[in-house]
């Protein structure tokens, strides 16, 4: 395969709102450059950057994947990125090794949560972005209302830099502004186009749209500016070159529109990501720090400097190994070639051979430079978002990071015995993924995994029954409830006496039991005098008083922050046992849970959820009617972020919940935040209920 050169590298992320079509423009985009020789499709499974098994049968896109294509000279490298908000971690990622975000959005539905997100991610990397208006050709589109939209929430910078000939079924083609033609396409869904004049019902309004884009381009830069107030005009190339600069410097987001299904408009929408999108070189230095001494350190993006890469994405395949997606942030990278992992102590790997991907498909290359996005298998200890360089070159760039996962659910092994082989295939998983979580939760035994929301645990959960060939159930995590005491008792005794014939078993003991602040945990305190219990059976009545508060007494949870005093006490010479006083410190912990006021403690969690501002009010009511308690309101943008504190028993169904009173566009994180005692009437509720299943268990 042909090595590109730096300056004519164009690494294009596609991103936008889930169903703007980013899948489908990137199989436009391929074929119409005929990079491939068919059009690919979602709802026929396809399209080249929806191979994974899981996407097919969802029809949408669950993980940032790679192709290209070349046009005028330019390698046009395409990263297609997931738009539905539970799977943007890999989006986010991408960002980082991007030179251009093409931010869809469907000509019907407009500006949606995933847009004004995905545009938040741009402004964090200082990526460039252009608005591709999708779908223009469907019922109910509307250019005009779209970029309105946009502008109301993007600025005056998104300028169009073409118009739609025709709207809805209608749509023929655009009109490009710059080089003010026409280019109108063919009826047979081939993506061929042809240059032709401006239609007269469209000359006098492109003439005033070309008109307001060179004053936007004329204010980017002075001597445009110097220009145009002498000539009133730029010519095409100055136009060409001054609106490249500014896309670069983000100081204007060019408007394009298409119809991706239909391959309307794809040819001149390649021509404005060769011409004027930025190369790897236009985007200045690349940034990072030598590990030794945390020194700022800059490369050139140019194949003559030291080689170093970043690592934006892992994938666990069962039959190649793990794969590691990256971008060579410098230099030449060559296959065979050896570099250290600077992010993981300086460990040195191997790079086997170097390819490029047209979606799951590998291509050989021998070399990649500074700028190219490339695959490499086998890397032993590198993980995503990890920086290898050169040995003699040290260099780190930043990691990206992510919020923590939003919900936990419990995952159980279909088949008896199959517990390691889900640990095994979850940690493969969590390569991929640098969101998903796993623990085991050291209360209920539960192997818990955490993510966005339930259909992304879910689809880890399909991919693992796919990949590793191991199944499992999910269920809602049991709440982690404990117990606690709020009143003091004292002299309570316990005794354990029984003669079997032989030598008895015999231990009595006299405990105090009290209360301690949140967060002291258990405390014992020996206070006999003499030898009412001698100094060696002491210790047993410890453990029988914590094996009895694990098991709890109310409804099976943990007691915690309690203080047990052992004052007092019986024993025989013969009788007594390190058992007999263990059962006797049981019994005795029993007796004084009656008397000191048990109540149960539930997790309260800090939550935050993100909604539009015309949502606000139904989702405060429903964090009321879960005992949710606010904590603060701030804007962002024309959404609201409420921070509240509610019990975790009542988060369970969440997600779904605020789905359905959002449409889909708010979202939630929640962390633990502290213990809180359960309201009385649903303690009752609670006890009953653990009741009731003991029951059920002994009759059964």
């Amino acid at each position: 395969m042909k090595v590109y050169d730096t300056p004519d590298l164009r690494n294009v992320l596609l991103v936008g709102h889930g169903g703007a079509g980013k899948t489908t423009l990137a199989s436009a985009v391929l074929f119409a450059a005929g990079a491939v020789n068919r059009m690919g499709k979602v709802d026929d499974g396809s399209a080249v950057t929806d191979f994974d098994d899981e996407e097919i049968e969802r029809k949408i896109s669950l993980q940032a994947a790679l192709a290209h294509a070349e046009w005028k000279g330019k390698k046009i490298n395409v990263i297609d990125a997931p738009g539905y908000a539970a799977f943007l971690a890999d989006t986010k990622v991408a960002m980082a090794v991007a030179d251009t975000a093409l931010v869809l959005l469907d000509a019907v539905a407009g500006v949606q949560i995933v847009t004004e997100r995905v545009f938040g991610y741009t402004e964090q990397y200082r990526v460039p972005v252009a608005f591709v208006l999708n779908k223009i050709d469907r019922e109910n589109a509307s250019f005009d209302r779209t970029l309105a939209a946009l502008q109301e929430r993007f600025g005056r910078t998104a300028v169009p830099i073409q118009l739609p000939i025709g709207q809805e079924h209608g749509f023929e083609g655009v009109v490009d502004l710059v080089a003010m033609k026409a280019w109108r396409s063919a009826t047979d869904d081939s993506g061929k186009t042809a240059p032709e004049e401006v239609p007269a019902d469209l000359a006098e309004r492109a003439s005033e749209a070309r008109s307001a884009l060179v004053e936007m381009v004329a204010e980017t830069n002075d001597g445009l500016m110097e220009t145009f107030f002498e000539a009133g005009d730029l010519t095409e190339a100055q136009l060409v070159e001054g609106l490249r600069a500014a896309v670069a410097q983000r100081r204007l987001f060019p408007v394009a529109c298409a119809s991706a299904l239909h391959l309307r408009g794809i040819q001149p929408l390649l021509d404005v990501l060769a011409d004027l999108l930025p190369s790897p070189a236009d985007r200045g230095e690349a940034a990072g720090k030598n590990p030794k001494d945390g020194a700022e350190v800059t490369r050139r993006v140019a194949p003559g400097e030291p080689a170093s890469l970043f690592v934006f994405k892992t994938i666990a395949d069962p039959f190649a190994g793990k794969l590691s997606l990256f971008r060579v942030m410098s230099g030449t990278l060559r296959s065979d070639s050896t570099v250290a992992n600077f992010s993981r102590d300086g460990q040195v790997e191997r790079l086997g051979g170097l390819a490029v991907l047209q979606g799951k498909q590998q291509t050989s290359v021998p070399e990649l430079r500074a700028g190219d996005l490339g695959v490499v298998a086998k890397l032993r200890e590198t993980q995503t978002s990890d920086t290898l360089s050169d040995p003699a070159n040290p260099i780190v760039f930043e990691r990206v990071t992510f919020r923590d996962p939003a919900i936990s659910y419990a995952v159980e092994p279909k088949s008896k015995g199959d517990e390691e082989k889900i640990s095994n295939a979850i940690a493969r998983l969590m390569e991929e993924d640098p969101v998903l979580r796993s623990r085991r939760d050291p209360q209920t035994g539960e192997l818990l995994v955490s993510g966005t929301g339930q259909v992304h645990v879910e689809v880890a959960l399909s991919r693992m029954r796919r990949k590793f060939g191991v199944d499992a159930i999910l269920h809602p995590p049991k709440v982690p409830y404990l117990e606690t005491v709020k009143k003091k008792v004292a002299n309570v005794e316990g005794k354990h006496k029984k003669q079997t014939g032989g030598r008895g078993q015999f231990g009595v003991c006299v405990i105090d039991l009290e209360p301690l602040p949140r967060g002291s945990g258990f405390e014992f305190v020996d206070k006999i005098f003499g030898g009412a219990i001698p100094q060696n059976y002491r210790p047993a009545v410890e453990k029988g008083v914590r094996d009895a508060a694990e098991r709890g007494w109310l409804a099976g949870c943990p007691v915690i922050d309690f203080r047990v005093t052992l004052t007092d006490g019986k024993y025989h010479n013969v009788d007594s046992s390190e058992m007999a006083f263990k059962i006797a410190g049981s019994l005795a912990f029993k007796e004084a849970m009656e008397q000191a006021r048990p109540v149960l403690l539930e997790p309260i969690m800090a939550v935050e959820v993100t909604v539009p501002e015309e949502n606000l009010g139904d989702v405060m009511g429903d964090l009321s009617s879960r005992r949710g308690k606010p904590q603060g309101m701030e804007a962002s943008g024309h959404y609201q972020i409420i921070k509240a504190q509610v019990p975790m028993a009542e988060m369970l169904d969440y997600s779904s919940t605020l789905k359905s009173l959002t449409s889909d566009r708010g979202s939630f994180t929640m962390d633990f935040d502290h213990y809180e005692e359960v309201p009385s009437n649903v303690q009752e509720k609670i006890v009953a209920e653990y009741a009731a299943k003991r029951q059920a268990e002994q009759a059964g």
